[in-house]
C-alpha cells in the first residue's frame, strides 16, 4: 500500500539538492495523486498534479521539471505516448521519470524502461521508497542517464540503437554508436586515445593501433554533412572532444601539425 507516514524533512523545506526541485505527478485516481503529492510536498520538492496524459504534455512543454511520476494508464494520451513525447524534445527540460503502473509482467518493465523511463515502480507501493528512489535519481546527471541521451544537436536512443544529428538518422556501425554514446555522455570533455580504448573497446584492444583515430575520423565524417559544423574535434596532444554547442571552441584545439606519439591525431 502506499504509505504516508514516512520520515520527512519537514513541511516547507528545501530538499537536499541545494535548490527547489519542481515535480509532475501524473495520475488520473486523484486520491492517490493526492497523496503522493502532499507527501513529495513533506519531503521539500514543489508539486504539480496532472490527471491525463493532453494535460501532462502541455505541463511539460512550459515548465522544466525535474522529476515525472508517471501513471501509465490514463485517459487520453497513455504515460508510455507521454514519456516518448518528453524524451521526443516536447519537454522544456530533460526530466528523471519514474513510470507508476500496476503492469508488473518483466515485459512490462523492460518496454517502459526501453520507452525511456528512468525507473519503474509497480503499485501498490510504499511511498518511502517512491521517495527513496526520486532521491536517488535526483542524484544523477540528467544527461548521462536514461534511455534516450543528448548533447546539443546529437541524440543517441540507446534502446532502440539510433542515433541523429538535429533529426538526421546516422548510418553508424556497432563501434561507431558505442562511441557516440560515449562521447555525448562526456560532451565538453576531453577524451584520450587511453580513456576511448579503456572505454568504448574491450581488453584486448592493441594500445598501439591507429583503431581510436581512424573510428573517430568516420564517426566525425557522419556527423558532419554538407555546411554542417564539425561536431568532434581534435584537442591536439590531448584527445578528442564532442561539442555539444557548435560555437564552443577550444582556442588551444589546432587541427594542423602532428601530435605527439600515442595522443590523437586530426583527421
Amino acid at each position: 500500500m502506499l504509505h504516508d507516514g514516512v520520515e520527512t524533512q519537514g513541511k516547507g523545506s528545501q530538499p537536499r539538492y541545494g535548490r527547489r526541485v519542481r515535480v509532475l505527478i501524473v495520475e488520473d485516481e486523484l486520491d492517490l495523486a493526492d497523496a503522493i503529492a502532499r507527501g513529495l510536498r513533506r519531503e521539500g520538492y514543489a508539486v504539480d498534479v496532472a490527471a491525463d496524459g493532453t494535460d501532462a504534455i502541455d505541463r511539460l512543454a512550459v515548465t522544466p521539471y525535474d522529476l515525472v511520476c508517471l501513471d501509465l494508464t490514463l485517459p487520453g494520451l497513455d504515460g508510455t505516448e507521454v514519456c516518448r513525447r518528453a524524451r521526443a524534445g516536447q519537454a522544456a527540460g530533460d526530466p528523471r521519470i519514474i513510470m507508476l503502473t500496476a503492469r508488473d509482467t518483466l515485459a512490462d518493465r523492460v518496454a517502459g524502461l526501453d520507452d525511456g523511463a528512468d525507473d519503474y515502480l509497480v503499485k501498490p507501493f510504499a511511498f518511502a521508497e517512491l521517495a527513496a528512489r526520486a532521491r536517488s535519481l535526483l542524484r544523477r546527471d540528467p544527461a548521462r542517464t536514461g534511455a534516450v541521451l543528448r548533447a546539443g544537436a546529437v541524440t543517441v536512443d540507446t534502446a532502440r540503437h539510433r542515433a541523429e544529428r538535429d533529426g538526421r538518422g546516422l548510418d553508424l556501425t556497432a563501434k561507431e554508436f558505442a562511441l557516440l554514446r560515449y562521447f555525448v555522455t562526456h560532451a565538453g570533455d576531453v577524451l584520450s586515445q587511453e580513456v576511448l580504448l579503456d572505454h568504448v573497446w574491450d581488453e584486448h584492444a592493441d594500445p598501439f593501433t591507429n583503431t581510436v583515430r581512424v573510428t573517430v575520423g568516420t564517426l566525425r565524417r557522419k556527423l558532419t554533412v554538407g555546411e554542417e559544423e564539425p561536431l568532434i574535434e581534435t584537442v591536439v596532444g590531448r584527445g578528442y572532444r564532442l561539442r555539444a554547442d557548435p560555437d564552443d571552441r577550444d582556442d588551444r584545439d589546432d587541427r594542423g601539425g602532428s601530435a605527439p606519439h600515442g595522443a590523437a591525431e586530426g583527421e
